[in-house]
């Protein structure tokens, strides 16, 4: 095995890595949106009832949700952009590759 294979099998490898790691982040997001939805319904059906007790506490547990959420998809946005960096390492090196091999074969000429 030469090193651009290597390399490339390294990259790919990570790039999977990263692909499942962003696949769980996002459904983690999608399971913090049902509960807050169910929180919201929930929320609304005491108010309706006139308990402001449960009303007060769904508030409170839909904030703390909210407040997850948004450092979830903080995780979310900041795998996305590592896994669009190593596609673009691994991009770059096999074009720095295919160059590196297309001098070589120009100086041979």
């Amino acid at each position: 095995m030469d090193v651009e294979t290597a390399l490339m099998m390294v990259q790919q490898q990570r790039a999977q890595l990263l692909d499942q790691q962003l696949a769980d982040q996002a459904n983690a997001v999608q399971e913090r949106n049902a509960q807050l939805a169910i929180l919201s319904s929930q929320l609304k059906q005491a108010e309706a009832n006139g308990d402001a007790a449960t009303a007060a506490q769904r508030q409170s547990e839909i904030d703390a949700l909210s407040n997850s959420q948004q450092i979830d998809m903080l995780r979310l946005q900041s795998l996305s952009n590592k896994r669009n960096e190593a596609f673009d390492v691994m991009t770059n090196f096999v074009k720095k590759m295919q160059d590196s091999r297309s001098s070589i074969i120009g100086n041979m000429r």
